[in-house]
């Protein structure tokens, strides 16, 4: 079996507990509008790999991960290659290797076959770092083309299977960083029971080129960094610090 593989990064130091070695599948299929990686979201071109070779390939750097790195596989969106990545994270454990999947969830469903596949991946899984796009459903749509039913729903079913989870929210100044926002997404993730970390990442314009070089219309051009002060409001709200007046 081999996976659609867009690139991999020898040291991710923020993707996942330790150091980690990155592979980045494929394939997307949301379009956030400051998606600063849309050279992933077609599910073409990039170099099929078998897991095997990946896991050689990351092996070569296990001595530089410390007691709690591994792998992180990230995208695109890695869950629209759910039968290579079940693959990939068995053969990864069988060799002691800690396995973390970056996602937005997108592509969850607990129809067949792939609600089977998504608990056998969850039983050689150690981590998901899982984004919080927008917890409005219309405003998730506006921002990512999709719906967030079934995102908040995976949410859910992570914490009561037991799957530990990183939250990570995305604060763009007048989309997703609004007080309103920001508390109902911290009620939400108050009702999860498995959450180990939440992380706020400022909205940034590294990536813009990309968009340029692919002829897609950027619509956030106008739209600055939050302040830091703005960032650390969000975090606190997020993490329960802060309660609502």
């Amino acid at each position: 079996m081999q996976g659609l593989v867009h690139s991999t990064e020898s040291f991710g130091s923020a993707d996942g507990p330790g150091v980690r070695f990155l592979i980045f599948l494929k394939g997307c299929p949301m379009r956030c509008r400051y998606c600063h990686n849309p050279d992933t979201w077609a599910g073409e071109g990039g170099t099929m790999m078998d897991a095997d070779a990946l896991l050689d390939q990351a092996e070569r750097y296990r001595s530089y991960w410390g007691p709690e790195g591994g792998i992180t596989v990230s995208g695109g969106e890695a869950l629209l290659q759910i039968d290579f990545l079940l693959d990939l994270f068995t053969r990864a454990k069988a060799r002691g290797i800690n396995t973390c999947l970056d996602s937005s969830l997108a592509p969850f469903t607990r129809e067949e076959p792939f609600f089977s596949k998504f608990n056998q991946l969850m039983d050689v899984c150690d981590l998901v770092l899982a984004d919080i796009k927008h917890i409005d459903p219309e405003k998730h749509k506006d921002l990512t083309g999709r719906d967030n039913a079934n995102i908040l729903d995976c949410l859910r079913y992570m914490s009561e299977i037991g799957e530990p989870m990183w939250i990570r929210h995305v604060l763009v100044p007048e989309i997703t960083d609004v007080d309103e926002y920001l508390y109902r997404t911290r009620e939400f993730i108050a009702q999860l029971k498995t959450i180990e970390r939440v992380e706020v990442l400022p909205y940034h314009t590294l990536g813009v080129f990309k968009w340029d070089e692919l002829g897609i219309p950027y619509t956030l051009k106008d739209v600055d960094p939050p302040a830091p002060e703005r960032v650390e409001h969000a975090t606190k709200i997020l993490r329960g610090e802060f309660q609502q007046a």
